[in-house]
């Protein structure tokens, strides 16, 4: 049966420091300082052992990966060993590491930083009568970036309700101090119902968006791809009408996918109206459907095409985040609520599509739903949410 080397007793109101008698030994004892080696030398976790001159006398290849030291420590690092050494106590810490100057040598520019965020812990451990302090190192980038997307998600949400509600609360005002004026009352009225409105449908595509995100996708069915052109051309009729703008399609196709059909549906309708809102009055918004081979997979490509102002190509990748507008004044004109295009893509990713853009400004432009037509199995979402934290 193995056995277990005992720690000892430990007093819990003294600084704990670690030892090598922590350690839980299974097996061999032979080939121990060899699986200790592999153990550290494979380790996702940067480790670095320092004695008590600040010499460095064990490190790993992450603890370099992640910027805690080169040469020497890495300054941040150095100050935590330092504070170790003098306190005993466990200092845990955030690191950036700094830029690489590797890049720069070869190309005149510094290397973009792999390693944005470094959660990092020191504490003094003890053995053969000699203090050590032991620093370990984990990439938490990903985590970082989340955090910053959701900051700034919460301020946006927080903006663009704001813009309603005080344009809600101005009108409320006016329309009390024109009380006598049946017109004004009216006219105001109808501002306020359509500002109301706005906000509305603001917060439904949020929820949309957040249902989208967690990944609670219900069951695909087999889907129509002709029922779904038909009924978003359909009922996005009302709004090319009031815009002067004709909706034409091509020839029905026959083609049937797997999918959620209420989720298509909305991705389509949130593309064709996003063309009418930027094409010019008199214009045609086109909708036409094929197949394609993408990466040896066979899918179906919906294509909406509009012949309005396009897309300059520095923003064509940013038109998917949440709450970006390429023409902020016409978008709030036209009512936009600067999720639709986010929708878009998270209902073509939660589908193991994608979304593609062709534009060029001054000319239009032309999104394409791809949607694969074989059965796709339910895509982990988590994948499209980290992608979105970093975009």
């Amino acid at each position: 049966m193995p056995s277990a080397v005992s720690p000892g007793s430990i007093d819990p109101t003294r600084p704990r420091s670690s030892s090598i008698d922590d350690l839980v030994y299974v097996g061999n004892a032979d080939s121990r300082s060899d699986l200790l080696a592999l153990l550290i030398a494979y380790t996702e976790t940067g480790a670095i052992v320092v004695d008590e001159f600040h010499t460095i006398v064990l490190y790993n290849k992450r603890a370099v990966e992640l910027g805690m030291l080169r040469d020497t420590l890495s300054d941040g690092v150095a100050e935590a060993v330092t504070e170790v050494f003098v306190t005993g106590i466990d200092r845990h810490f955030d690191f950036v590491p700094p830029h690489s100057s590797l890049g720069f040598l070869s190309t005149g520019r510094t290397a973009p930083r792999a390693v944005e965020n470094v959660r990092c812990v020191a504490r003094l451990a003890e053995y053969g009568g000699a203090r050590y302090s032991l620093v370990y190192g984990d990439d938490d980038s990903t985590n970082q970036r989340v955090e910053a997307t959701r900051r700034d998600f919460a301020a946006n949400v927080s903006h663009e309700l704001k813009t309603p509600l005080g344009a809600i609360s101005l009108m409320a005002e006016a329309m009390l101090e024109s009380r006598d004026d049946p017109e004004a009352v009216e006219h105001f009225g109808r501002r306020v119902l359509k500002e109301a409105t706005r906000m509305g449908s603001l917060v439904n595509e949020l929820i949309g968006l957040s249902r989208l995100q967690e990944g609670r996708i219900p069951d695909f069915q087999e889907i129509d791809v002709d029922g779904v052109v038909e009924d978003a051309v359909s009922s996005a009729g009302v709004s090319a009408e009031v815009a002067e703008i004709d909706l034409v399609t091509d020839e029905p196709s026959g083609l049937h996918i797997l999918g959620d059909r209420t989720l298509l549906l909305t991705a389509l309708s949130n593309l064709l109206v996003n063309a009418i809102n930027h094409s010019p009055t008199g214009e045609v918004v086109s909708v036409s459907r094929k197949t394609v081979t993408v990466d040896e997979q066979e899918m179906v490509a919906i294509a909406v095409t509009d012949r309005g102002i396009g897309i300059a190509p520095a923003d064509q990748q940013r038109v998917f985040e949440r709450f970006f507008r390429v023409d902020k004044a016409r978008s709030r004109a036209t009512g936009g609520t600067g999720l639709g295009l986010a929708i878009v893509k998270h209902v073509a990713a939660s589908h193991g599509g994608h979304i593609g853009l062709w534009s060029r400004p001054g000319t239009g432009s032309t999104f394409s739903l791809y949607i694969p037509i074989d059965s796709p199995s339910h895509h982990d979402t988590e994948s499209t949410n980290q992608e979105e934290s970093t975009s």
